[in-house]
């Protein structure tokens, strides 16, 4: 089974880059996001305001061994979204490892910054709403705090997305189109 197993940073694309993947290359597509919002009735966002990091990993494992299971047992070929801190997660990381390959959507910092930013809220009195919670747990009071926690936050898991791929795909700013093509090209080689 040749599964593409999409990882990196929150907004480096890792949705989109499965959906299209997958029409490209006749393949499944799956984002463990989904699984966990369909196993736990709960966004991601929801289980680790409410349970903290260890009972979002919890989830993340237990969505990514079903769907290994899922995808051993028929022998289906897909492309896989995970969530963007599955880096740090070993239990999750081992259940995928036997489908395929782990590819490392490196997206550029200030890209993802900047999509972060744009979903943020700010709020009345200074601060943030709706930043990711690694993020909003640091109390960010100005956009220059949010690039500064963003920045130390996306060195740190770069090198762990790299240690843990199979293969790095730097996106640029490319199109997504043009990025999916490149992406189907570095798997097949």
């Amino acid at each position: 089974m040749d599964c593409i197993i999409l990882m990196g940073i929150k907004h480096c694309g890792k949705s989109t880059q499965a959906r299209l993947l997958s029409r490209e290359l006749g393949a499944a597509s799956y984002d463990t996001d989904d699984i966990i919002g369909d196993m736990t009735g709960k966004s991601p966002r929801e289980i680790y305001r409410e349970g903290g990091k260890e009972a979002f990993m919890a989830a993340e494992t237990a969505a990514c061994r079903q769907l290994a299971a899922r995808l051993t047992e028929s022998g289906e070929r897909a492309v896989i979204a995970t969530g963007g801190g599955i880096c740090c997660n070993e239990e999750a990381l081992a259940a995928l490892r036997p489908l395929g390959k782990f590819v490392f959507l490196n997206a550029p910092e200030k890209a993802a910054a900047d999509r972060i930013i744009r979903e943020a809220r700010e709020l009345e009195g200074g601060g943030f709403e709706n930043l990711p919670a690694y993020i909003a747990s640091k109390g960010p009071r100005t956009i220059l705090e949010v690039r500064s926690i963003f920045h130390a936050f996306y060195s740190e898991r770069s090198a762990l997305y790299s240690r843990a791929a199979d293969i790095t795909v730097d996106m640029g700013r490319a199109g997504k189109e043009e990025n999916a093509a490149k992406i189907a090209a570095l798997v097949a080689g």
